[in-house]
Protein backbone atom coordinates (compact mmCIF):
# COMPACT_ATOMS: atom_id res chain seq x y z
CA UNK A 1 0.00 0.00 0.00
CA UNK A 2 1.14 3.46 -0.91
CA UNK A 3 2.14 5.46 2.67
CA UNK A 4 -0.21 8.25 3.09
CA UNK A 5 0.29 11.87 2.36
CA UNK A 6 0.81 13.15 5.89
CA UNK A 7 -0.25 16.58 7.69
CA UNK A 8 3.11 18.24 8.22
CA UNK A 9 4.56 18.66 11.66
CA UNK A 10 6.46 21.73 12.07
CA UNK A 11 8.26 20.70 15.39
CA UNK A 12 12.01 21.88 14.84
CA UNK A 13 13.85 23.20 12.07
CA UNK A 14 15.18 20.09 10.89
CA UNK A 15 13.51 17.30 8.29
CA UNK A 16 12.92 14.45 9.70
CA UNK A 17 14.27 11.50 6.61
CA UNK A 18 15.27 7.89 6.85
CA UNK A 19 16.11 6.75 10.72
CA UNK A 20 17.84 9.71 11.65
CA UNK A 21 18.79 11.25 14.84
CA UNK A 22 18.85 15.19 15.75
CA UNK A 23 19.83 17.16 18.64
CA UNK A 24 19.39 20.38 18.99
CA UNK A 25 19.87 23.19 21.71
CA UNK A 26 16.87 24.28 24.37
CA UNK A 27 16.03 27.62 26.45
CA UNK A 28 17.79 25.46 28.69
CA UNK A 29 21.70 24.61 28.50
CA UNK A 30 21.29 21.52 30.49
CA UNK A 31 18.52 20.17 28.33
CA UNK A 32 18.69 19.05 24.40
CA UNK A 33 16.22 18.56 21.88
CA UNK A 34 16.55 15.34 20.48
CA UNK A 35 14.21 13.12 17.17
CA UNK A 36 13.99 9.93 15.53
CA UNK A 37 12.05 8.29 13.28
CA UNK A 38 11.16 4.70 12.56
CA UNK A 39 9.39 3.62 9.21
CA UNK A 40 8.40 0.09 10.62
CA UNK A 41 6.28 0.58 13.71
CA UNK A 42 3.37 -0.55 12.12
CA UNK A 43 -0.35 1.60 10.73
CA UNK A 44 1.67 1.91 7.42
CA UNK A 45 2.95 4.94 8.28
CA UNK A 46 6.34 6.17 10.02
CA UNK A 47 6.08 7.28 13.65
CA UNK A 48 8.42 9.75 15.07
CA UNK A 49 9.26 11.62 18.10
CA UNK A 50 10.95 14.96 19.19
CA UNK A 51 12.09 15.01 22.94
CA UNK A 52 13.36 17.90 25.30
CA UNK A 53 16.08 15.38 27.37
CA UNK A 54 18.62 15.79 29.45
CA UNK A 55 21.09 13.08 27.38
CA UNK A 56 20.86 11.10 24.33
CA UNK A 57 20.89 7.97 26.46
CA UNK A 58 17.62 8.64 28.01
CA UNK A 59 16.03 10.16 24.66
CA UNK A 60 17.03 6.54 23.07
CA UNK A 61 15.52 4.46 25.87
CA UNK A 62 12.14 6.44 25.37
CA UNK A 63 12.33 6.28 21.61
CA UNK A 64 12.82 2.79 21.83
CA UNK A 65 9.29 1.83 24.51
CA UNK A 66 7.47 4.34 21.95
CA UNK A 67 8.40 2.65 19.23
CA UNK A 68 7.78 -0.77 20.33
CA UNK A 69 4.67 -0.22 22.14
CA UNK A 70 2.98 1.74 18.82
CA UNK A 71 3.86 -1.55 17.01
CA UNK A 72 1.97 -3.48 19.66
CA UNK A 73 -1.04 -1.46 19.34
CA UNK A 74 -0.80 -2.53 15.37
CA UNK A 75 -0.18 -6.08 16.26
CA UNK A 76 -3.41 -5.76 18.58
CA UNK A 77 -5.50 -3.55 16.02
CA UNK A 78 -5.10 -5.34 12.78
CA UNK A 79 -7.67 -6.75 10.83
CA UNK A 80 -5.16 -8.31 8.18
CA UNK A 81 -2.16 -10.50 10.04
CA UNK A 82 -1.49 -12.79 12.42
CA UNK A 83 0.81 -12.40 15.05
CA UNK A 84 2.25 -15.57 17.05
CA UNK A 85 0.56 -15.35 20.53
CA UNK A 86 -1.77 -12.42 20.09
CA UNK A 87 -5.72 -12.44 19.58
CA UNK A 88 -5.84 -8.80 17.75
CA UNK A 89 -9.03 -7.63 15.97
CA UNK A 90 -8.71 -10.09 13.25
CA UNK A 91 -9.26 -12.85 15.80
CA UNK A 92 -12.13 -11.25 16.94
CA UNK A 93 -13.31 -11.64 13.02
CA UNK A 94 -11.67 -14.87 12.23
CA UNK A 95 -14.48 -16.02 14.78
CA UNK A 96 -17.34 -14.49 14.19
CA UNK A 97 -20.28 -16.38 14.75
CA UNK A 98 -17.86 -18.95 16.36
CA UNK A 99 -16.80 -18.48 19.61
CA UNK A 100 -15.66 -15.40 22.30
CA UNK A 101 -12.17 -14.65 21.99
CA UNK A 102 -10.16 -13.15 24.88
CA UNK A 103 -8.49 -10.18 24.08
CA UNK A 104 -6.17 -7.56 25.83
CA UNK A 105 -7.86 -4.96 28.05
CA UNK A 106 -6.72 -2.29 25.27
CA UNK A 107 -9.34 -3.91 22.60
CA UNK A 108 -12.18 -3.51 24.87
CA UNK A 109 -11.15 0.09 25.73
CA UNK A 110 -11.07 1.18 21.89
CA UNK A 111 -14.20 -0.55 21.03
CA UNK A 112 -15.91 0.89 24.25
CA UNK A 113 -14.55 4.67 22.83
CA UNK A 114 -15.68 3.56 19.32
CA UNK A 115 -19.05 2.53 20.39
CA UNK A 116 -19.18 6.29 22.76
CA UNK A 117 -18.76 8.05 19.21
CA UNK A 118 -21.66 5.53 17.26
CA UNK A 119 -24.16 6.22 20.03
CA UNK A 120 -23.12 10.05 19.83
CA UNK A 121 -23.46 10.28 16.06
CA UNK A 122 -26.26 8.54 15.53
CA UNK A 123 -24.47 5.31 14.08
CA UNK A 124 -22.23 7.81 11.77
CA UNK A 125 -18.69 6.38 13.19
CA UNK A 126 -20.03 2.57 12.93
CA UNK A 127 -16.86 0.25 13.26
CA UNK A 128 -19.01 -2.33 12.88
CA UNK A 129 -19.77 -2.13 9.24
CA UNK A 130 -16.22 -4.05 8.52
CA UNK A 131 -17.75 -6.26 5.77
CA UNK A 132 -18.87 -2.62 3.36
CA UNK A 133 -15.36 -1.45 3.86
CA UNK A 134 -14.04 -4.86 2.69
CA UNK A 135 -15.73 -4.30 -0.86
CA UNK A 136 -13.99 -0.86 -0.69
CA UNK A 137 -10.75 -1.93 0.49
CA UNK A 138 -10.44 -4.97 -2.40
CA UNK A 139 -11.89 -2.37 -5.40
CA UNK A 140 -9.47 0.67 -3.74
CA UNK A 141 -6.07 -1.67 -3.71
CA UNK A 142 -6.74 -3.18 -7.22
CA UNK A 143 -7.68 0.22 -8.83
CA UNK A 144 -4.53 1.52 -7.17
CA UNK A 145 -2.37 -1.52 -8.81
CA UNK A 146 -3.90 -1.01 -12.07
CA UNK A 147 -3.78 3.20 -11.67
CA UNK A 148 0.03 2.15 -11.49
CA UNK A 149 0.04 0.35 -14.76
CA UNK A 150 -2.05 3.49 -16.28
CA UNK A 151 -5.74 1.74 -16.47
CA UNK A 152 -8.62 2.74 -14.42
CA UNK A 153 -10.02 0.79 -11.55
CA UNK A 154 -13.83 -0.60 -10.92
CA UNK A 155 -16.58 0.71 -9.34
CA UNK A 156 -18.89 -1.74 -6.46
CA UNK A 157 -22.27 -1.62 -7.72
CA UNK A 158 -25.16 -0.13 -5.03
CA UNK A 159 -26.44 -3.43 -4.89
CA UNK A 160 -22.90 -5.10 -3.73
CA UNK A 161 -22.72 -2.15 -1.22
CA UNK A 162 -25.99 -2.46 0.01
CA UNK A 163 -25.58 -6.14 0.82
CA UNK A 164 -22.44 -5.34 2.92
CA UNK A 165 -23.59 -3.00 4.59
CA UNK A 166 -26.88 -5.06 6.03
CA UNK A 167 -23.89 -7.30 7.41
CA UNK A 168 -23.02 -4.75 10.36
CA UNK A 169 -24.80 -3.70 14.13
CA UNK A 170 -23.61 -3.24 17.36
CA UNK A 171 -26.30 -5.73 18.52
CA UNK A 172 -24.10 -8.63 17.08
CA UNK A 173 -20.82 -7.68 19.23
CA UNK A 174 -20.98 -8.51 22.56
CA UNK A 175 -18.22 -7.26 25.17
CA UNK A 176 -17.78 -9.14 28.31
CA UNK A 177 -15.57 -7.04 30.25
CA UNK A 178 -15.32 -9.26 33.40
CA UNK A 179 -13.85 -12.60 31.08
CA UNK A 180 -12.36 -9.97 29.01
CA UNK A 181 -13.84 -11.42 25.74
CA UNK A 182 -15.60 -10.23 22.48
CA UNK A 183 -18.25 -12.00 20.80
CA UNK A 184 -19.41 -11.37 17.49
CA UNK A 185 -22.46 -13.08 17.18
CA UNK A 186 -23.85 -13.34 13.02
CA UNK A 187 -20.81 -14.53 10.91
CA UNK A 188 -21.42 -12.11 8.19
CA UNK A 189 -20.65 -9.32 10.62
CA UNK A 190 -16.98 -8.04 10.77
CA UNK A 191 -14.80 -4.80 12.95
CA UNK A 192 -12.77 -2.40 10.97
CA UNK A 193 -11.43 -0.14 13.12
CA UNK A 194 -9.60 2.50 10.94
CA UNK A 195 -10.85 4.95 12.12
CA UNK A 196 -9.83 5.06 15.89
CA UNK A 197 -7.12 2.69 16.17
CA UNK A 198 -4.06 4.87 15.19
CA UNK A 199 -5.62 7.94 17.57
CA UNK A 200 -5.66 5.35 20.08
CA UNK A 201 -2.73 3.87 19.60
CA UNK A 202 -1.11 7.70 19.47
CA UNK A 203 -2.95 8.35 22.68
CA UNK A 204 -1.48 5.51 24.45
CA UNK A 205 2.11 5.91 23.58
CA UNK A 206 2.23 9.81 24.76
CA UNK A 207 0.59 8.81 27.97
CA UNK A 208 3.29 6.24 28.55
CA UNK A 209 5.58 9.23 27.92
CA UNK A 210 3.91 11.07 30.30
CA UNK A 211 4.53 8.83 32.90
CA UNK A 212 7.78 9.08 32.28
CA UNK A 213 8.43 11.75 33.42
CA UNK A 214 9.59 13.77 30.16
CA UNK A 215 10.77 17.14 30.35
CA UNK A 216 8.71 17.73 27.01
CA UNK A 217 7.86 15.66 23.43
CA UNK A 218 5.68 15.63 20.40
CA UNK A 219 4.64 12.23 18.81
CA UNK A 220 3.87 12.18 15.23
CA UNK A 221 2.71 8.76 14.01
CA UNK A 222 1.99 9.33 10.35
CA UNK A 223 0.10 12.79 10.68
CA UNK A 224 -1.80 11.69 14.33
CA UNK A 225 0.36 14.64 15.77
CA UNK A 226 -0.21 14.43 20.01
CA UNK A 227 2.38 16.88 22.11
CA UNK A 228 3.41 16.40 25.32
CA UNK A 229 3.91 19.68 27.99
CA UNK A 230 5.11 22.83 26.70
CA UNK A 231 7.86 23.22 24.58
CA UNK A 232 11.45 23.47 26.25
CA UNK A 233 11.81 26.66 24.69
CA UNK A 234 8.57 28.11 25.59
CA UNK A 235 7.18 28.44 22.17
CA UNK A 236 3.88 26.75 20.87
CA UNK A 237 3.86 23.68 19.12
CA UNK A 238 3.19 24.87 15.21
CA UNK A 239 0.83 22.25 13.66
CA UNK A 240 0.43 22.59 9.39
CA UNK A 241 -2.73 21.00 8.07
CA UNK A 242 -1.79 20.11 4.31
CA UNK A 243 -2.62 21.51 1.35
CA UNK A 244 -5.25 18.92 -0.20
CA UNK A 245 -3.51 19.92 -3.95
CA UNK A 246 0.24 19.72 -2.85
CA UNK A 247 2.83 18.66 -0.16
CA UNK A 248 3.04 21.98 1.24
CA UNK A 249 0.80 23.08 4.42
CA UNK A 250 -2.53 25.37 3.82
CA UNK A 251 -2.31 27.11 7.35
CA UNK A 252 -0.53 26.21 10.53
CA UNK A 253 -1.85 25.91 13.80
CA UNK A 254 -0.72 27.60 16.90
CA UNK A 255 -1.04 25.65 20.08
CA UNK A 256 0.74 25.61 23.97
CA UNK A 257 1.08 23.02 26.53
CA UNK A 258 -0.42 19.30 25.48
CA UNK A 259 -2.79 18.82 22.58
CA UNK A 260 -3.60 16.18 19.54
CA UNK A 261 -3.83 17.53 15.89
CA UNK A 262 -5.67 14.53 13.86
CA UNK A 263 -6.38 14.87 9.94
CA UNK A 264 -8.99 13.18 7.94
CA UNK A 265 -8.84 13.60 4.47
CA UNK A 266 -9.61 12.16 0.31
CA UNK A 267 -6.28 12.27 -0.48
CA UNK A 268 -5.06 9.44 0.69
CA UNK A 269 -5.33 5.72 0.04
CA UNK A 270 -7.41 6.92 -2.92
CA UNK A 271 -7.67 5.59 -7.16
CA UNK A 272 -9.14 6.46 -10.55
CA UNK A 273 -12.18 4.31 -11.54
CA UNK A 274 -13.23 4.11 -15.11
CA UNK A 275 -16.40 6.23 -14.55
CA UNK A 276 -14.60 9.43 -14.58
CA UNK A 277 -14.58 9.77 -10.46
CA UNK A 278 -11.46 9.60 -7.62
CA UNK A 279 -12.06 7.24 -4.58
CA UNK A 280 -10.63 7.75 -1.59
CA UNK A 281 -10.95 5.57 1.71
CA UNK A 282 -13.34 7.17 4.14
CA UNK A 283 -17.00 6.18 3.90
CA UNK A 284 -20.22 7.56 4.03
CA UNK A 285 -22.75 5.73 5.56
CA UNK A 286 -25.65 7.59 4.51
CA UNK A 287 -24.64 6.98 0.64
CA UNK A 288 -22.26 4.00 0.80
CA UNK A 289 -19.80 5.98 -1.26
CA UNK A 290 -16.74 7.88 -0.17
CA UNK A 291 -17.80 11.00 1.31
CA UNK A 292 -17.71 14.42 -0.75
CA UNK A 293 -18.51 17.42 1.76
CA UNK A 294 -14.47 18.09 1.85
CA UNK A 295 -11.12 17.37 1.23
CA UNK A 296 -9.90 17.24 4.65
CA UNK A 297 -11.64 18.09 8.10
CA UNK A 298 -8.71 18.40 11.02
CA UNK A 299 -9.83 18.21 14.77
CA UNK A 300 -7.66 19.42 17.89
CA UNK A 301 -8.32 18.72 21.41
CA UNK A 302 -6.88 16.73 23.98
CA UNK A 303 -7.28 13.57 23.49
CA UNK A 304 -5.93 11.87 20.11
CA UNK A 305 -8.45 8.60 20.07
CA UNK A 306 -11.21 11.27 20.46
CA UNK A 307 -9.81 13.51 17.42
CA UNK A 308 -9.71 10.42 15.49
CA UNK A 309 -12.77 9.66 15.84
CA UNK A 310 -14.12 12.88 15.44
CA UNK A 311 -12.33 13.66 12.25
CA UNK A 312 -13.12 10.61 10.35
CA UNK A 313 -17.00 11.21 11.75
CA UNK A 314 -16.77 15.08 10.64
CA UNK A 315 -15.56 14.27 7.05
CA UNK A 316 -18.88 12.82 6.65
CA UNK A 317 -21.31 14.92 7.96
CA UNK A 318 -22.46 18.57 6.65
CA UNK A 319 -20.31 21.50 7.77
CA UNK A 320 -23.84 22.62 10.29
CA UNK A 321 -24.13 19.11 11.31
CA UNK A 322 -20.22 18.36 12.31
CA UNK A 323 -20.76 21.63 14.40
CA UNK A 324 -23.76 20.53 15.95
CA UNK A 325 -21.68 17.61 17.12
CA UNK A 326 -18.92 18.91 18.09
CA UNK A 327 -21.51 21.11 20.78
CA UNK A 328 -22.88 17.92 21.77
CA UNK A 329 -20.05 16.24 22.59
CA UNK A 330 -19.09 19.32 24.53
CA UNK A 331 -21.75 19.16 26.69
CA UNK A 332 -21.71 15.65 27.41
CA UNK A 333 -17.67 16.32 28.30
CA UNK A 334 -17.74 19.08 30.38
CA UNK A 335 -14.48 20.84 30.15
CA UNK A 336 -13.63 19.18 27.05
CA UNK A 337 -12.16 21.90 24.19
CA UNK A 338 -12.77 20.52 20.59
CA UNK A 339 -11.55 22.91 17.61
CA UNK A 340 -12.18 21.99 14.25
CA UNK A 341 -10.39 22.85 10.71
CA UNK A 342 -12.41 21.96 7.32
CA UNK A 343 -10.89 22.62 3.98
CA UNK A 344 -13.76 22.16 0.72
CA UNK A 345 -13.64 23.59 -2.39
CA UNK A 346 -14.52 27.53 -3.21
CA UNK A 347 -18.41 26.41 -4.87
CA UNK A 348 -18.88 24.41 -1.24
CA UNK A 349 -18.33 27.19 0.47
CA UNK A 350 -19.93 26.78 3.78
CA UNK A 351 -21.81 30.38 5.71
CA UNK A 352 -19.60 31.15 8.33
CA UNK A 353 -17.51 34.41 9.71
CA UNK A 354 -14.36 32.13 10.40
CA UNK A 355 -13.25 31.41 7.09
CA UNK A 356 -11.44 32.52 4.31
CA UNK A 357 -10.39 31.19 0.69
CA UNK A 358 -6.99 30.54 0.21
CA UNK A 359 -5.15 27.86 -2.00
CA UNK A 360 -7.85 27.81 -3.89
CA UNK A 361 -9.88 26.48 -1.35
CA UNK A 362 -12.12 27.59 1.41
CA UNK A 363 -11.59 26.82 4.74
CA UNK A 364 -13.82 26.86 7.98
CA UNK A 365 -12.88 26.59 11.16
CA UNK A 366 -14.02 27.07 14.82
CA UNK A 367 -13.76 30.20 16.73
CA UNK A 368 -11.31 29.40 19.47
CA UNK A 369 -8.67 29.26 16.65
CA UNK A 370 -9.38 32.21 14.96
CA UNK A 371 -6.24 33.68 16.60
CA UNK A 372 -4.37 30.77 16.60
CA UNK A 373 -3.77 29.96 12.52
CA UNK A 374 -1.08 31.40 10.68
CA UNK A 375 -1.84 31.24 6.42
CA UNK A 376 0.60 29.94 4.35
CA UNK A 377 -0.54 32.52 1.54
CA UNK A 378 -0.33 35.78 4.02
CA UNK A 379 1.51 38.25 2.67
Amino acid sequence: MKMRKLVIFLISACMLAGCSQTASASANENVKTYSNISLDSGFDTFFSLQEASASQDAFNEDFTAASELFKHYNDLFDIYNDYDGISNVKTINDNAGIQPVKVDADIIDMLKLAKSFYDLSDGEFDVTIGALLKVWHTYREDGIALNEDGKLGGVPSQEELAEAYSHRGWDKVVIDEQASTVYITDASVSLDVGGIAKGYATEKVAQMLESRNIIAGAVNAGGNNRTIHQKADGTSWRVGIQNPGSDGSLLAISKDGTCSFVTSGDYERYYQASDGNTYHHIIDPQTLFPATHFHSVSVITADSGVADCLSTTLFTLTYEEGLALIQTYEQQNPGTDIQAVWIMDPDKKVDTQYGKESGGYFVAYTEGLKDSITWADAS
